[in-house]
């Protein structure tokens, strides 16, 4: 089997990170996957903010995020204690910014995996960024002018394994 290919039948999502910072040429790694993505009509469009696991601004996030949640102190953040945080946003005005973004995340995972580190997808704060506070976030993270938070991903040396999780081909897909 190819290594792409056992990328993708090892990664799971990582929740649990060691304290151990990436390397500069793993962050670059990894931030050269997200931007080599396919965008539609190749607008290359997406933007990564890189954010420190120890920035104040990830506790904010995690505090508007917890404001009327069923658990008001969870075990953990949203993104895990991870060391690094990658938020990637997109022009607002492209309709495909979402997809672009999706594939763009998807590419760090699986570099992310390939490299020996773990990632987590994370989607749970799209309210706090898209929402009432969303101009105010958007400046603290220096997202460029007219774009918006799509997705972001934790990334870091893996503290916990999981096994990948199952599915079933004969359920899930269909021939025609």
């Amino acid at each position: 089997m190819n290594e792409v290919l056992q990328a993708i039948e090892k990664r799971s999502s990582t929740r649990g990170y060691t304290d151990r910072k990436l390397t500069k040429e793993e962050l670059d790694a990894l931030i050269c996957a997200g931007l080599q993505a396919p965008t539609a009509a190749n607008r290359q469009e997406i933007h990564i903010t890189v954010v420190d696991g120890s920035d104040p601004l990830l506790a904010e996030i995690e505090e508007q995020k917890n404001k009327g949640a069923e658990i008001e102190n969870p075990p953990h953040n949203f993104y895990y204690e991870a060391p690094t945080v990658l938020i990637l946003s997109a022009d607002s005005s492209f309709y495909w910014g979402k997809v672009d973004a999706g594939i763009a995340v998807e590419n760090i995972a699986l570099a992310a995996e390939s490299m020996g580190l773990g990632s987590l997808i994370i989607g749970c704060i799209r309210n706090v960024l898209t929402g009432e506070k969303r101009d105010y976030f958007a400046k603290a993270l220096k997202l460029p002018e007219g774009y918006d938070y799509e997705i972001a991903v934790a990334v870091g040396h893996k503290a916990v394994s999981k096994e990948p999780h199952e599915f079933s081909v004969d359920k899930n897909v269909t021939y025609l």
